[in-house]
């Protein structure tokens, strides 16, 4: 169980420096292209379309932590309203639907992927794949946060109301 719990903490420092570098590379390289364009009168062909490529891997990185960390919107308080068995069993389907996504991420992202391998990124010169890579390696990521959340008990303590009223 140990090493199953420190692989699953290298994965997580592996999601967050792998986005923190995206971030850092597309930052670069919209201020490369602001620069040329402003300066020095042209704008690299690459630029833009190595910006798209590093936003939509960004953003699919951000949605498997957003799953970690329980970031995403959720209506906790209708499901407050029922009874504790009624939330659990809310709880229970809501982590099922989480690693459905995933799976769904996985299958058909591999699918998409290998059907655009035969179609480039004109700006890059690559093949489209390594742009839609981002769907199954996001949905892998997914699914085994979305496992971690419905087998780790006590991984997240609710948001408490009152905490921040006092």
């Amino acid at each position: 169980m140990k090493a199953l719990k420190k692989a699953k903490q290298l994965m997580d420092q592996l999601l967050l420096v792998i986005s923190i570098t995206l971030i850092s590379i597309m930052v670069l390289v919209i201020l490369y292209q602001i620069f040329t364009r402003t300066f020095l009168s042209f704008t690299p062909a690459w630029s833009e379309e190595l910006a798209r490529v590093l936003f939509v891997w960004i953003s699919l990185f951000g949605i498997a932590y957003g799953f970690k960390e329980k970031l995403h919107i959720s209506v906790g308080l209708l499901v407050k309203k029922f009874n504790e068995k009624t939330q659990n069993l809310i709880e229970f389907l809501t982590k099922l639907l989480i690693i459905s996504f995933g799976v769904v991420l996985i299958y058909f992202g591999t699918e998409f992927m290998l059907l655009m391998n035969y179609s480039s990124l004109a700006g890059l010169g690559i093949s489209s794949s390594y742009l839609y890579a981002a769907i199954p390696v996001a949905g892998i990521f997914i699914t085994i946060n979305g496992i971690e959340l419905l087998f780790v008990k006590g991984l997240h303590q609710e948001f408490d109301e009152d905490a921040l009223e006092g």
